[in-house]
C-alpha cells in the first residue's frame, strides 16, 4: 500500500519511516504543506499521515483542499494540539483518524491498520481473508493447515495489496506505484518476479494473468 507522510520533524519521521516500511508500506515523506497540496495529483496514495503544524500551509487547510479536489484515501492526523475544537477541526476537515503526539509507533501501524480495513470493508483482527487465502499481517506469514508460510518484505506488500483488492484487474504500473517505494525495485519485470514467488506459495491459479492488462487475485476455488 502506498502510502504519504507529511511531517516536518525530521526526527519523528526518520523513526517513523523505518516501522512503516516494516509494515509493508511504501513511503513518500514530504515536510511542506505546499507540496503536500498536489501529491494526490502526482500519485496515487492508498493513506496519508497528516501532521497539522507544517510550514507553507497548515494542515487542515491541505486537508480540506484534498477533499474538495476528490481525493477519498483515508488520512490520519498527527498533532500536539490537545484541544478537543482542534480535533473536532480535523474531523470535519475530512480527517478518518486523529492521533495526539507523543505517540508510540505501534498505535500508529494499528490505526493505519483498521483504516485500510475499514476502507476496504474487511474484517477487523491481525488475519486477513479473503478468497480462501489467509495472510496473518502482524508475522508477514500466509496461513495454512500445515502451519505459516513466511512471506519476504516485497512478496507481503503484494499478496496485502492483492487480497485488499480482490477480483479487481490491476496493471503492472499500479502495481508498482502501490507496492514499491524504492527506484531499485521498479524494475521492468519485479512485478513478474514476485507473481511468481507469490504462485509458488499460493498455488498457480490463485493470481491470475490478464495478457496485454495486468493481473487479478481470485485466490483458491473451493
Amino acid at each position: 500500500m502506498r502510502l504519504l507522510l507529511v511531517e516536518d520533524s525530521v526526527a519523528l519521521a526518520d523513526e517513523l519511516l523505518p516501522q512503516l516500511r516494516s509494515e509493508g508500506y511504501a513511503c513518500d515523506w514530504l515536510v511542506d504543506g505546499r507540496d503536500a497540496l498536489a501529491a494526490p495529483g502526482v500519485d496515487d496514495y492508498d493513506i496519508a499521515v497528516l501532521d497539522l503544524g507544517l510550514p507553507g500551509m497548515g494542515g487542515l487547510e491541505v486537508l480540506a483542499a484534498w477533499r474538495r479536489a476528490g481525493h477519498r484515501f483515508p488520512v490520519l492526523v498527527l498533532t500536539a494540539r490537545d484541544r478537543w475544537t482542534d480535533r473536532i477541526a480535523g474531523l470535519d476537515a475530512g480527517a478518518d483518524d486523529y492521533l495526539g503526539k507523543p505517540f508510540h509507533p505501534r498505535e500508529l501501524a494499528l490505526r493505519l491498520r483498521a483504516l485500510l480495513r475499514r476502507s476496504n470493508a474487511s474484517p477487523a483482527g491481525a488475519q486477513l481473508t479473503v478468497l480462501g487465502i489467509t495472510l496473518d499481517e502482524t508475522a508477514q506469514a500466509i496461513c495454512t493447515a500445515a502451519g505459516n508460510v513466511s512471506l519476504t518484505a516485497a512478496e507481503f506488500r503484494l499478496l496485502r495489496y492483492f487480497m485488499l483488492n480482490p477480483g479487481r484487474l490491476l496493471s503492472r504500473s499500479q502495481l508498482q506505484d502501490h507496492v514499491y517505494d524504492h527506484a531499485s525495485e521498479r524494475q521492468s519485470n519485479v512485478v513478474e518476479v514476485y507473481v511468481s514467488k507469490l504462485r509458488e506459495k499460493l498455488g498457480r491459479d490463485a493470481i491470475e494473468t490478464r495478457r496485454g492488462q495486468g493481473y487479478c487475485f481470485v485466490g483458491q476455488r473451493a
